[in-house]
């Protein structure tokens, strides 16, 4: 299994591969996805397929198109990203999947490869090291770009290493749960207890809870046991109706 790094090669002249390349961009932020289009649009091996700005509108076109590669950032709205890879490998089982996103903590990073990522590039990579990732995967490869290239062991990357299952998680309630997958997507406890019709005092008293039972001391922790155990994306249950027993 080819692992790259992030060294940027020679590439041909009209950029990523000889072979035709269609592609699916799954990008929230309108401006990074724009310029993303217009640099890809400026290869005349890729195809663009399909773009869309969050989970629920890119999986009908997955399924349809059948994508060579998906470009995706785990952290689109509709759900949780690192879900979205599982999902795109069920619609689309031969698409090689690359995660492109801002994150690069070492356990996000391993939660997306553990999920069925093909490669993974931080945000700030140049033109030509994206380039290179996505023909990378296309071509059956894995890809760490340079920012975050000796956070995970190469053994991990091609299946080597042996992947640890997610430690069990502890009893919490469904109202802990909402709070939790909020936590994870970087929500403040006034948006938390807006969005579940709550009061901040007893979002806080929640976030305690979950801290106490996960014996987790702040929100980067908390965040990075929802992605270990996937509740990072957890359902919202009857998040706006109000729990009775919040």
């Amino acid at each position: 299994m080819q692992i790259d790094h992030g060294a940027v090669p020679n590439l041909p002249p009209n950029g990523v591969s000889e072979t035709r390349i269609r592609l699916a961009l799954v990008e929230d932020h309108a401006l990074l996805r724009d310029g993303l289009k217009a640099l890809l649009e400026l290869e005349s091996n890729v195809e663009i397929v399909g773009e869309f700005d969050c989970v629920e509108s890119s999986m009908d076109c997955i399924r349809r198109s059948q994508p060579d590669v998906v470009v995706t950032d785990p952290a689109v709205p509709g759900g949780s990203g690192i879900e979205l890879i599982g999902e795109i490998q069920r619609l689309s089982p031969r698409s090689r999947i690359l995660a492109l996103t801002a994150q690069d903590g070492r356990e996000y990073i391993r939660a997306a490869f553990r999920a069925g990522a093909d490669g993974y590039v931080h945000k700030e990579a140049n033109c030509a090291e994206f380039l290179r990732a996505i023909r990378t995967v296309s071509m059956g490869g894995r890809f760490l770009c340079s920012a975050t290239a000796g956070k995970v062991p190469i053994e991990y990357l091609s299946g080597d290493q042996q992947l640890s299952p997610p430690s069990p998680t502890p009893s919490i309630t469904d109202r802990e749960r909402q709070v939790l997958s909020h936590i994870a997507q970087g929500h403040s406890n006034k948006a938390i207890a807006r969005e579940l019709g709550l009061s901040p005092k007893t979002v806080e008293k929640h976030r305690s809870n979950l801290m106490r039972k996960l014996q987790l001391h702040n929100a980067a922790t908390i965040t990075m046991y929802a992605i270990r155990n996937g509740l990072a994306g957890a359902d919202l249950l009857n998040s706006r109706r109000g729990d009775r027993n919040s």
